[in-house]
């Protein structure tokens, strides 16, 4: 009996934390960019910044994934330390919102959270409202595991042997914060702990005294899961925000626990349901510990930048900048860091090119060398990228981000076969001319410059398409793919010309100059592999149509080639 009885009891709990998963979940897929585009904006002062915090952790329900976006934030140099935590004070009194509403009794909604739920979850292809099914989904399961856990401690109720137990257990308050602690920091959810306690509040298996010790341990359980999760050990700063959340919780705790007799007599006389009581009890202490702290924010800021300075940032160009492995548990967000990083990486493209043209029109090595350092980074932030994207695709991402997974991964695959033509090909050409002494002609030198700046531009498009998606842009970059590679085959007749005329400059370079197009010419095709990624999303190309060989399938807005 007692083991079916610990069997039902835990897979309530395991239903209670799968339904939160999935209106979390639901949540982020539908609103994830436009909930981080708002925190980012309330951030002018503390107030604002605790009614965000509030309001997304009541969204969200996790204050851990309050905490991980607003530790990004911080460690971004984004938002200053007062209005972070005042973000995080925000978020505790958040979490407790779904807690209040499911303190009464209804069960009886969950059939038709489950029936909108999956009318909406079938609605067809991938939408906002489909994600918002799974999050009508998720709050009848947790619904349904408040009734499971209810109706499975009921029975249990009059077993003398279960309350000893509990008694012995939940006899001393500061075992039941340890305890609750524990739990909350297991199951990574204060919602579902306190949920829990207001099950066994409600049957009476602990007193409204050991309920809200219990309660108090979770508040603590809470604020330790961000100290583990969003801080990096090689930036001691990254532990001002969780620290001193935790710090505010723990402060918190000490000021009620003497007083928890006398609060729990008044609070039960006031509200007889034990499961409201508890509740009350939670609500009233996150809003209690926010108001003494959001006043003294200022002082604790500044005490927390002394204990904890920001070590210098790595000037490794080939160390990653914004790949947080902690955003890997919210795939918008890791979506955007791994999209930053790879912009990054192409900006060092972007600067390897522009070297590397300039080593060869000047004859200075010391650019040559420059190039071939920044080669190495290029590589090195290609494997770093890749990895990320690959772990966060083991997680369950829906078909949107798995495509744009892809994207990232193939526009980073094509930036550092950009810097191998750089480092290995024209590099070595400017090499080569710097050896020799040779110089191109006056012509030879604008023909070469002229399309390196077409190749440029064409580059810098191919950063706006690849973060914004514009099928015009996309457009525009492959029409000039089709010209560039007509360009190509004007500017070697006009060398070969030249070559016929015998000038010396030209018969000294001649294939220097044709391999200097031919490189050119072919960053530019890597360049434009964005586009058609582009165009394949917005259905003006077929999957397995995006080549070159498809301009002629583009609309006719797109300007066509010049015939040779």
């Amino acid at each position: 009996m007692g083991s079916m009885v610990l069997l039902d009891l835990m897979g309530g709990v395991a239903l209670l934390l799968w339904g939160l998963h999935m209106v979390h979940s639901g949540i982020l897929r539908a609103f994830g960019p436009d909930l981080r585009i708002l925190l980012a904006k309330a951030l002018n002062n503390r107030f604002t910044a605790f009614a965000a915090g509030l309001g997304l952790t009541a969204l969200l329900q996790s204050s851990t994934a309050t905490a991980l976006i607003t530790s990004s934030f911080a460690s971004e140099g984004l938002v200053s330390l007062v209005p972070a935590l005042a973000i995080m004070l925000g978020a505790n009194v958040g979490t407790t919102l779904i807690v209040q509403v499911l303190s009464f009794n209804i069960a009886a909604v969950a059939p038709v959270l489950f029936i909108i739920g999956l009318v909406a979850f079938r609605s067809g292809p991938r939408s906002r409202i489909k994600d918002i099914g799974r999050v009508s989904i998720g709050l009848g399961l947790m619904l349904l595991s408040l009734h499971i856990l209810l109706d499975t401690l009921a029975p249990a109720e009059n077993a003398p042997g279960v309350r000893i137990v509990m008694n012995a257990i939940t006899g001393d308050p500061v075992l039941c914060i340890f305890i609750g602690a524990v739990v909350t920091w297991l199951v990574h959810s204060s919602v579902a702990s306190v949920l829990l306690v207001m099950s066994l509040a409600y049957s009476q298996f602990i007193s409204p005294y050991a309920a809200f010790a219990l309660v108090l341990g979770a508040n603590l359980g809470s604020a330790i899961n961000p100290l583990f999760e969003g801080a990096r050990r090689d930036d001691p700063s990254s532990y001002r925000l969780p620290l001193g959340n935790l710090v505010n919780r723990v402060i918190g705790i000490l000021l009620v626990a003497p007083f928890l007799g006398t609060i729990a007599a008044h609070l039960h006389a006031f509200q007889p349901d034990l499961a409201k009581t508890t509740a009350l009890f939670h609500i009233a202490f996150n809003v209690a510990t926010a108001l003494l702290f959001i006043g003294l924010l200022d002082g604790q800021a500044e005490l927390l930048k002394k204990l904890l300075p920001r070590r210098a940032r790595d000037a490794d160009p080939a160390r990653p900048r914004h790949l947080d492995e902690s955003a890997l548990e919210t795939p918008s967000l890791a979506l955007a860091d791994a999209a930053r990083e790879t912009l990054r990486m192409g900006d060092i493209v972007e600067e390897m090119l522009r070297k590397v043209m300039a080593a060869m029109m000047t004859d200075d090595r010391v650019l040559v060398d420059q190039v071939s350092r920044m080669d190495n980074s290029v590589d090195s932030l290609d494997e770093a990228i890749k990895l990320y994207v690959t772990k966060l695709t083991r997680g369950s991402l829906d078909e949107r981000e798995g495509q744009r997974a892809m994207e990232i991964i193939s526009f980073a695959i094509n930036l550092e076969h950009i810097g191998d033509i750089i480092d290995k090909n024209l590099s070595e050409l400017a090499t080569k001319k710097i050896k020799r002494r040779l110089q191109f002609s006056p012509e030879g030198t604008e023909e070469l410059s002229a399309f390196h700046k077409r190749t440029l531009d064409s580059l810098r498009i191919a950063f706006g398409v690849f973060m914004s998606g514009d099928v015009n842009e996309a457009r525009k970059l492959v029409a000039e793919k089709a010209a560039l590679r007509n360009a190509e085959f004007a500017a070697t007749e006009r060398h070969l010309e030249r070559l016929r005329e015998g000038r010396p400059e030209t018969i000294e370079t001649t294939s220097l100059h044709l391999d200097v197009l031919r490189d050119l010419r072919r960053i530019h095709s890597h360049i434009c592999s964005v586009a058609y990624t582009a165009l394949v999303s917005a259905g003006e190309l077929a999957a397995d149509r995006s080549t070159e060989s498809d301009v002629s399938a583009l609309p006719t807005t797109i300007a066509q080639p010049t015939p040779r």
